[in-house]
């Protein structure tokens, strides 16, 4: 699977139906294309699983309510996706502690484990990239994001109560892919 090609999926699945949602997606997309050198031969991937982050919350492929597991199904179930871009979308911006907080955890670690170091480090890639956009696609620090994500929604929302307790590996993720940038 190709950038173009995800870019070309996300567009289609969210751009009419939740235009914010494509603009923030777009935005994703087009700040991991900055970070290809860091991922190497993965770059490809890379890019293509931020444009497809969160192609979950189209309508029709909404099934556990869950985003970053929807758009994984989606893309295992329905195209010729590679099991790793899966993974990297059912990961995105520690989704595991929102899975927890939903009682998906166990489905998301068997359906799309992280093996190694390298998803890992990608995973991170995704999240800072994620924590870069602001949810109608304009420049935002991994701090703002935050914030902002937690005033979006209410307390007792698993996405609030994930996001307060993934701060600290937000930061951490994004400190890290910053860290690898060149300077500017």
């Amino acid at each position: 699977m190709d950038a173009p090609w995800a870019e070309q999926l996300a567009e289609r699945l969210l751009a009419e139906p939740l235009p914010d949602r494509w603009a923030h997606s777009r935005g994703v997309g087009l700040k991991a294309r900055e970070l290809r050198q860091l991922a190497g031969e993965h770059a490809d991937t890379l890019e293509a699983a931020a444009f497809l982050h969160d192609i979950g919350y189209a309508p029709p492929l909404v099934d556990t309510g869950f985003h970053p597991l929807d758009g994984a199904h989606y893309l295992r179930d329905h195209t010729d996706a590679p099991p790793l871009l899966c993974t990297l979308v059912a990961h995105h911006t520690c989704a595991i502690m929102e899975a927890e907080a939903r009682g998906l955890d166990d489905v998301l670690l068997a359906e799309f484990p992280l093996h190694d170091d390298l998803e890992h480090t990608l995973v991170a890639a995704i999240t800072h990239c994620d924590l870069s956009v602001g949810p109608t696609g304009s420049p935002t620090d991994a701090q703002h994001r935050i914030a902002e994500i937690l005033a979006r929604y209410p307390r007792d929302n698993p996405v609030h109560q994930a996001i307060q307790r993934a701060r600290p590996v937000l930061l951490r993720q994004d400190q890290m892919i910053r860290g690898r940038l060149p300077p500017r």
